[in-house]
């Protein structure tokens, strides 16, 4: 079980909603069947339109790096939001990357902040 809470300029304001740790599928996913409208594209991450920032809200808790797809590593070094030895960090030392792309990014049983610019590829 987990909190998402999401946040962006676009948002009148921040939304929390709960979701069961890998039955929702992605974060894109969560997102719309919540009507958060998280700029998106491909749905496939292939373009990095749905970069979001992601911050673990508990307090104490090690967040553990979640799974990065061979797609989403290529994005996110294009658009400068992660570098090699950061994606060498999350898969040798399980520590998460800052960014992630809401198309790929499975909920576990962690409560997360979600930031977003709302502009297509575009981060706060």
């Amino acid at each position: 079980m987990a909190n998402i809470t999401f946040t962006s300029p676009s948002m009148s304001r921040d939304k929390t909603v709960y979701a069961v740790a890998g039955h929702n599928g992605t974060l894109l996913a969560v997102a719309q069947k919540e009507g958060i409208k998280i700029p998106f594209d491909c749905q496939d991450g292939e373009c990095g339109s749905c970069v979001c920032e992601v911050k673990l809200l508990e307090p104490g808790k090690q967040q553990k790096a979640h799974h990065l797809t061979d797609k989403e590593k290529e994005i996110l070094v294009s658009l400068g939001k992660i570098s090699k030895a950061e994606i060498e960090a999350a898969e040798v030392g399980d520590i998460p990357p800052k960014y992630r792309l809401a198309c790929q990014f499975i909920v576990r049983d962690e409560d997360i902040l979600v930031s977003f610019s709302g502009e297509s590829g575009v981060t706060l």
